[in-house]
């Protein structure tokens, strides 16, 4: 299991996948839009107490649909869940969805994080979750303080003073052949780590107790891993408990009250490989996504404008 700097380091190296951002740097929010190719299968777990979400019953076990067209990860606490509207009218315009007797019903799951402390009212809605489809690429995956996070944060868990930027990061590697990738949008309550436990944003890697105005707060870390390996959902859900895992390594702590910590996992082709192996290739490259995140914002990171 190797990533190599020479290759794409980001979840569209998994083929067919792609990515598009919408990105306001007036509003401090964004929208991020994950294409997948067909046939797949999808699955999700949530951990996080105070999640924003839609379509994630469907990805339970025993559930009749499998496939989902594309996943929204976005700004705007569950007002930007509307950004999914515009996604869905653009997989209806192509064709593209389930199969009904009344024509293709398109299966867009979405999670959300809180940003609303920056974004002067505004949210995203469905013409921004359209844009940021349409922007959708196999390129890699522009990182940093851009698309759903535009306005992420993280290490409220000590107070505002404590507030540091955060964002988006992705990350892939290949495990003999078969290519695990994550994508996370990183907006905890708490302090972030990488997988070998060095500070990213300061803290102590055990947590103290909280700030005491902590109730007021609310945040959330997104992880959407994809692979094109086959996988049963019941395999693909041992991935998404792998980068859950990562989250908890990562982020301290983790999978809090104010946080509604998701993981989404999809396999979209038809790769050999082993359940074990690529499940601790999951909880490699969500770790590598939530560094990269914070690393990237950091730096500046990628600013992608309005279109």
């Amino acid at each position: 299991m190797r990533s190599e700097a020479s290759w794409n380091d980001s979840i569209t190296a998994v083929r067919g996948v792609e990515v598009g951002h919408w990105t306001s740097a007036e509003h401090g929010t964004g929208v991020t839009v994950l294409q997948f190719p067909e046939p797949n299968v999808a699955a999700s777990e949530v951990r996080g107490a105070a999640p924003g979400s839609r379509e994630t019953a469907l990805l339970r076990p025993g559930m009749r649909v499998q496939q989902i067209q594309a996943l929204v990860l976005t700004g705007g606490s569950a007002f930007g869940l509307a950004a999914a509207d515009g996604v869905v009218r653009e997989l209806e315009a192509a064709g593209r969805g389930h199969p009904t007797p009344n024509g293709p019903v398109p299966i867009v799951p979405a999670a959300v994080i809180y940003d609303l402390r920056g974004t002067s009212g505004f949210r995203p809605g469905a013409r921004e979750g359209a844009l940021a489809f349409r922007n959708s690429s196999r390129n890699p995956v522009p990182v940093g303080r851009v698309g759903a996070g535009r306005g992420a944060t993280s290490s409220q868990w000590r107070g505002p003073d404590a507030v540091r930027p955060s964002g988006l990061g992705s990350a892939a590697v290949d495990v003999g052949g078969a290519v695990v990738g994550a994508l996370a949008v990183v907006n905890p309550v708490g302090d972030v780590f990488t997988l070998e436990g060095s500070p990213l944003t300061g803290g102590d890697p055990v947590p103290g107790p909280p700030f005491s105005a902590l109730a007021a707060r609310t945040n959330t870390t997104l992880v959407a891993v994809a692979t094109d390996a086959r996988l049963r959902r019941t395999d693909l859900l041992r991935l998404c408990v792998r980068a859950q895992d990562a989250v908890a390594v990562c982020v301290r702590p983790a999978h809090t009250r104010y946080d509604g910590d998701a993981v989404f996992a999809v396999s979209c082709g038809a790769a050999e490989g082993n359940p074990d192996s690529l499940g601790e290739a999951a909880f490699v490259v969500a770790g590598r996504a939530i560094e990269t995140a914070v690393l990237s914002s950091r730096a500046g990171g990628s600013e992608i404008a309005e279109k």
